[in-house]
């Protein structure tokens, strides 16, 4: 019986609404990722499983780096149980409003698309999972980050987490420009 609840369940979460670019603008603010990630922001967030439940929570401070060809942004995590993570991305515009980009763990290269106040950034990754008896394992998912600028100097961004094609959780987090 919990066999069959479980997956009825994933299934409904496979078929709710996800951010689409058709989705109208809901402002006349325009996104631009090289400014908007050059300098120092921090941002706090939180991972949700896909029943809704805080499974992790973290702040990260950002160092952005856009010298007119590439953006490099170093994220240094901390989490609620004080343990850190850095990772370092560096993305490349391809277009007026297109991006790749890479990190370490980062399966291929990252895609992405801006538009009006939305970013949308597509990727897989090997993401470090820290275990009961202290180790790191890791865990591959894809992600399909949106995010949009709400201020001149916030950022919110929503971040669909999926694991061999299943939904299994999201992760909000809060940019700001310092």
């Amino acid at each position: 019986m919990r066999l069959i609840a479980f997956a009825t369940l994933l299934f409904l979460a496979a078929c709710t609404g996800k951010p689409s670019f058709d989705d109208p603008a809901l402002s006349d603010r325009q996104l631009n990722l090289e400014e908007f990630f050059d300098g120092d922001l921090v941002a706090y967030g939180q991972f949700q499983d896909i029943l809704g439940t805080v499974r992790r929570s973290f702040a990260v401070t950002i160092a952005g780096d856009w010298d007119g060809e590439r953006l490099r942004l170093v994220e240094d995590f901390i989490y609620e149980d004080e343990s850190t993570e850095q990772r370092i991305w560096t993305l490349i515009k391809t277009g007026p409003d297109t991006w790749e980009g890479t990190a370490p763990g980062v399966i291929g290269v990252a895609t992405g698309r801006e538009q009006d106040n939305r970013f949308n950034w597509q990727y897989e990754i090997d993401l470090p999972i820290p275990s009961a008896d202290g180790t790191a394992d890791t865990l591959r998912v894809t992600f399909d980050d949106w995010m949009w600028l709400l201020t001149e100097d916030r950022l919110l961004n929503l971040a669909y987490v999926k694991r061999f094609g299943f939904d299994i959780g999201t992760v909000t987090i809060m940019f700001e420009k310092l």
